[in-house]
């Protein structure tokens, strides 16, 4: 196949729409392993039916409506227009009061959460960012924090070599950190869990579709501007079979006392 013909390829796959969070696009394409932990069933041993339940950074309510929690007792937000604009298509007819906590206006607003205090029994949050003391606030006392994340060590050779070295390393977001701010906060720390492991990519195009979403591990990134930098991981693929990464997952799950 030519760059040019290549080159289309990659074209078409930075403009495939993406709805929600579902990256199902990328089945057989990128082999990244699930982190050791079921991050389901562990909100499952917390969650009661009588519970309010707050999911943070909803996406399209894909693994929320998998807890099959009581809909008048669920909440959602999300950040981003679109899949805002899908929740409240999806969700809100099922009765799941969805919240947007993102404007054009005011760019800092995804921390902040729109409910009272002391409102929630669990808040569950998978992948999204936080505020600790929104958390703090809006959840009742014996509540739990529950929270899968991506760790600061994820995708950082992709990120190297698509931003010229540079990448948005976040010093901040690690375990640590986290356990001890909620420790400072008055939680207590009930599991933690870690794991880093490698991943491969078995085609460009799977990247390019990754990189156009996570657009906040590859600012600016588009095919066009990057054509060299692509036809460098095809070299790879031609070689290898596959290109190098690495995943970084961390879980927290802490009882406000």
């Amino acid at each position: 196949m030519t760059n040019d013909e290549l080159i289309k390829q990659w074209e078409a796959e930075e403009a495939f729409a993406f709805e929600g969070w579902d990256f199902s696009h990328l089945n057989g394409r990128w082999d990244s392993p699930e982190p050791t932990w079921d991050y389901k069933k562990i909100i499952s041993a917390y969650l009661k039916d009588t519970d309010i339940l707050l999911d943070m950074g909803t996406g399209g309510g894909e693994f929320l409506l998998t807890l099959e929690h009581p809909y008048n007792k669920t909440f959602a937000t999300e950040a981003y227009e679109p899949n805002f604009k899908l929740c409240l298509k999806k969700l809100s007819p099922l009765g799941i009061t969805v919240k947007q906590t993102y404007t054009d206006e005011n760019l800092n607003a995804d921390d902040k959460l729109p409910f009272d205090n002391d409102f929630f029994d669990v808040i569950i949050n998978r992948h999204e960012s936080f505020d600790l003391e929104e958390v703090d606030r809006t959840l009742k006392q014996g509540g739990y924090f529950i929270t899968q994340q991506v760790g600061n060590q994820s995708n950082r050779e992709l990120m190297h070599r698509l931003n010229d070295n540079n990448d948005p390393y976040l010093p901040h977001h690690t375990l640590d950190k986290y356990v001890e701010t909620l420790v400072s906060l008055g939680f207590q720390i009930i599991n933690t869990d870690e794991t880093i492991y490698p991943t491969k990519i078995f085609d460009v195009g799977a990247l390019v579709f990754f990189a156009k979403i996570i657009v906040w591990e590859f600012p600016g990134f588009s095919v066009k501007t990057h054509r060299e930098k692509l036809l460098d991981f095809q070299h790879d693929i031609n070689e290898k079979g596959y290109i190098e990464s690495t995943d970084h997952r961390f879980l927290i799950v802490a009882r406000k006392m």
